[in-house]
């Protein structure tokens, strides 16, 4: 039986010790850690030793591997992977947003400063864990979705011919955008890639 006394011998559980890290600096080397690893070859302890914390903060910052991984996913699409919803947001056709997100793909995958290619598109490679690798290519389908949804508005609208293939261009367009990622991180410079963003957009109707 639990008395009095010796629940009140608990608060510091409870509340815990103050954390001695920076929960975000710490979630900003897991987020590196993945990407240039990938989900599978990342172990606990390269992810403790990245992130200067030892697994029972991590696990009581973060949860397990995968939870701390949904969470890279999140945080990598608004810090590093924005610039393709931005590109949808701000562009006023299909053609001009595709155009605009491959060329700023260029730039954001071969960024010295990071690196290199795109986490959502490589942290899948060699994937054996199915929860993970089905979670990837949702998020990787859900783009390649929006991509047709815009470009069947355009086809709707006049912007692009009548007998335009939406779900065609939309895979081609995500196909060229996950080749890049993997020409980055084969070494294509970013001169490389725009070329070849530059070609990608010669396959598009004219209306």
């Amino acid at each position: 039986m639990v008395t009095e006394q010796s629940a009140a011998d608990r608060p510091t559980k409870q509340r815990g010790r103050p954390r001695s890290f920076d929960r975000d600096t710490a979630l900003e080397q897991a987020i590196r850690t993945f990407w240039e690893r990938g989900y599978e070859a990342t172990s606990v302890a390269d992810l403790t030793r990245a992130m200067g914390i030892g697994p029972p903060s991590l696990y009581a910052a973060f949860g397990d591997k995968r939870s701390l991984f949904d969470e890279v996913v999140v945080e990598y699409a608004a810090r590093y992977g924005s610039f393709s919803t931005r590109a949808f947001e701000q562009e006023l056709t299909a053609r001009a947003a595709v155009e605009r997100m491959l060329r700023e793909a260029a730039t954001e995958y071969t960024d010295p400063g990071h690196p290199r290619g795109c986490l959502i598109i490589s942290a899948a490679t060699n994937c054996a864990t199915p929860e993970v690798e089905e979670a990837l290519r949702v998020k990787r389908g859900q783009n390649i979705a929006a991509f047709e949804s815009r470009i069947r508005a355009d086809v709707a609208s006049g912007e692009l011919p009548a007998d335009a293939d939406a779900e065609a261009l939309a895979r081609f367009s995500g196909a060229v955008l996950q080749g890049m990622s993997q020409q980055a991180r084969d070494g294509a410079s970013r001169e490389e890639l725009e070329r070849v963003a530059g070609l990608a957009m010669l396959a598009w109707p004219q209306a």
